[in-house]
């Protein structure tokens, strides 16, 4: 593997973390004695064309400076090639990190970390999400939780995750359950009401929220949670549970595997790794093996 590696850098991620972030992680890699180029990029599509020139050009790993949108971008990148993922997570979120066991908002650690593993071949295999031409690291997203992302989205004010908070209010204010159709695999098509449903190939999105919390990275399946036709009540009862995992044995809760999912609703927007994929329907495939990451 050749020396010269790729810092792919958010310089917004974390209210500017991203670019104090890249310091310390340079620093690390270089002291490793890698050879460090940094991509910025004007904006995302910019960035993605000078990762995808990275990695075309033969850059030893693609180390992707940020939170799980930057990771989510430098996916589209290196899935699919020999080009081993480096992740420094300094994000909101970091749940792909959090997956694969990285360390979390410590940019020096990170690129501790990667160096060594760059340099001793640890690289894991990791299964990868992909809908049409795009792929995902940790939870498709759709229904509630998409409908509250959509209405924080178009909020101006105010600004940070306290928006989301009051677009959460807001959505339970006018809350009741989507019809949905669901297929697994290419079987029989399931008709049913639901509150949200989740396709994981991660355990956990929002910073934490486990919302698929047994999917495994290695299986070659997604973890998919229904939620079902709830009410208010018992949505605000289960949603607190999520961070520990412990809704999913709630009777409203149920968990499928498979690795293609089919969802189709009306009006309901399907949101990968944070990241908007267009409105639902929307078929996911899990392909085993997709991306290779350096881990401790």
């Amino acid at each position: 593997m050749t020396s010269e590696i790729t810092l792919f850098v958010n310089p917004t991620a974390g209210r500017g973390r991203g670019a104090r972030a890249a310091l310390p992680a340079a620093s690390a890699l270089r002291a490793a004695g890698f050879s460090v180029r940094t991509i910025l990029g004007e904006n995302a599509d910019d960035a993605l064309t000078r990762a995808r020139a990275a990695v075309e050009g033969g850059t030893g790993a693609l180390i992707a400076v940020g939170g799980d949108g930057m990771a989510n971008l430098a996916l589209q990148a290196v899935a699919g090639t020999p080009t081993p993922l480096g992740l420094v997570a300094v994000g909101t979120g970091n749940d792909f990190a959090r997956a694969l066991g990285l360390p979390v908002r410590d940019p020096a650690a990170a690129g501790r970390g990667i160096a060594e593993a760059l340099k001793a071949a640890r690289l894991r295999d990791v299964d990868l999400g992909r809908v049409g031409d795009t792929w995902f690291g940790t939870v498709l997203a759709s229904g509630f939780d998409s409908r509250v992302n959509d209405r924080g989205n178009r909020m101006r004010w105010p600004t940070g995750r306290f928006k989301y908070d009051l677009a959460m209010l807001a959505e339970l204010a006018a809350f009741k359950p989507f019809p949905y159709r669901i297929t697994l695999d290419g079987g029989e098509v399931q008709e049913i009401e639901a509150t949200l449903v989740a396709v994981g190939n991660g355990s956990s999105y929002g910073g934490g929220m486990r919302i698929c919390a047994d999917a495994d990275l290695g299986d070659g399946l997604f973890d998919i949670t229904v939620v079902g036709d709830c009410s208010r009540m018992t949505l605000l009862t289960v949603f607190p549970r999520v961070y520990k995992g412990t809704h999913l044995d709630h009777p409203k809760v149920t968990v499928h595997r498979a690795a293609k999912v089919e969802l189709v609703a009306e009006g309901i927007t399907g949101y990968a790794d944070g990241e908007p994929l267009g409105p639902l329907p929307l078929t996911a495939r899990c392909i085993p093996a997709a991306v290779r990451v350096a881990v401790p």
